[in-house]
């Protein structure tokens, strides 16, 4: 089993940039794809990114390509998303969540797809 913990939200005028990191522990990172996930408050939790083990293969949820950038640094057990021109509806908390290299890449925009997940952390996006 994996264990993630995201850190590096907090509060971003529009426009403006942060960098989330999803750190891994309890098993071999590059065995696992990855994702980023997103809740709002009163909406479903949505895909906004996803990696392979190897970084070679992305997805990008429409509302965030050309914006958003998911990567990995695997020597470092870590999981990263770049988010820039910050938008006020990009409010929401943030998760990351692993999937097992084993399963294949089907179903890597959903979030049944991972039984891995991260606790979260809030991004704020003031207009």
């Amino acid at each position: 089993q994996v264990q993630l913990v995201e850190s590096g939200g907090g509060l971003v005028q529009a426009g403006g940039s942060l960098r989330l990191s999803c750190a891994a522990s309890g098993r071999t990172f590059s065995r696992y794809h990855m994702g980023w996930f997103r809740q709002a408050p009163g909406k479903e939790r949505e895909f906004v990114a996803a990696i392979s083990w190897s970084g070679t293969d992305t997805y990008y949820a429409d509302s965030v390509t050309g914006r958003f950038t998911i990567s990995r640094d695997n020597a470092k057990n870590t999981a990263y998303l770049q988010m820039n021109s910050l938008k006020a509806e990009d409010t929401a908390v943030y998760y990351c969540a692993a999937r097992a290299t084993i399963a294949g890449q089907a179903g890597l925009t959903s979030t049944s797809g991972y039984p891995y997940w991260g606790q979260g952390t809030q991004v704020t996006v003031s207009s």
